[in-house]
C-alpha cells in the first residue's frame, strides 16, 4: 500500500484522502495476498481528487512503481461503483510442493473433492475460527510438474466473507509445506454492459 501511495505521488496523480483525524489515501486492494504468496493478477481501486485519462495515468505511474510491481491496465469507474473487493468471487492458484508420490497426491485430491464437509480451524494470534473448508474449494487439479516437485492448480472461493487460502488446502490434503504459491487469476462478479456504461457516465459527468 505504501508503495502504491508513493508511486501515485511521484507520478503526479492527486490522490483523494479519507476524512478524519488520520486521513489515509483511498487505495484498496481487491484481495490482499497472504505473506509469501506471489501473483501476476492483482486488482486495486485508487480514488483521485483530480481526473486524468486512463492512458495518462498508466504511462505516468508505471516507471514509479517499486521493483517487481508493474501496472498492466487502468480502467475508469464511477466513484459510487461497488468496490473491487466486494466483487471478487474466486481465485486460481498454482501451488508446488516437494517430491512426493503423485499417486498419493492424486488420492488426497480425490478424498478432499469427495468429502461432504471439511471442518477446519484458522488461528490468528489468540483468535480461532472454525468453519467448513469444503464449500470454498471449487476445483483441484494435479498438473504437469517435474522430477522434484508436484504441481496443483486450485480454484478457491475469494468472497469477502467466504475465502479459502491455498496453504490451508495443502494442509487439508496432508501434503508438505508448499515451495511456491502463485495466484494466476482473480474473477469478479459479472456486471452487465449497461451497468458498466452507466458507471462510466457517472464517472465523467456526461449526459
Amino acid at each position: 500500500m505504501a508503495g502504491w501511495e508513493q508511486a501515485c505521488k511521484a507520478a503526479g496523480l492527486s490522490l483523494a484522502y479519507s476524512e478524519g483525524r488520520r486521513p489515509a489515501p483511498q487505495i484498496s486492494i481487491a484481495a490482499p495476498l497472504p505473506q509469501g504468496v506471489t501473483s501476476d493478477c492483482e486488482l486495486l481501486d485508487v480514488v483521485l481528487a483530480l481526473r486524468v485519462s486512463t492512458q495518462d495515468a498508466l504511462v505516468r505511474i508505471r516507471p514509479e512503481l517499486p521493483d517487481g510491481i508493474d501496472a498492466s491496465s487502468v480502467d475508469e469507474v464511477g466513484v459510487n461503483a461497488p468496490s473491487l473487493q466486494s466483487q471478487v468471487r474466486w481465485a486460481e492458484y498454482d501451488v508446488t510442493v516437494g517430491t512426493i508420490d503423485l499417486a498419493i497426491v492424486r488420492g488426497s485430491i480425490y478424498r478432499v473433492l469427495d468429502a461432504k464437509s471439511l471442518p477446519t480451524e484458522y488461528r490468528r494470534e489468540k483468535k480461532v475460527r472454525v468453519y467448513d473448508l469444503r464449500p470454498l474449494i471449487m476445483a483441484l487439479e494435479l498438473t504437469p510438474g517435474n522430477d522434484v516437485e508436484a504441481a496443483i492448480r486450485m480454484r478457491l472461493r475469494a468472497e469477502p466473507d467466504r475465502t479459502a487460502r491455498a496453504d490451508q488446502v495443502i494442509a487439508e490434503l496432508g501434503l508438505p509445506d508448499p515451495h511456491r504459491i502463485h495466484r494466476t487469476r482473480l474473477v469478479l462478479e459479472e456486471v452487465s454492459a449497461v451497468l458498466l456504461a452507466s458507471r462510466r457516465l457517472h464517472a465523467t459527468g456526461e449526459d
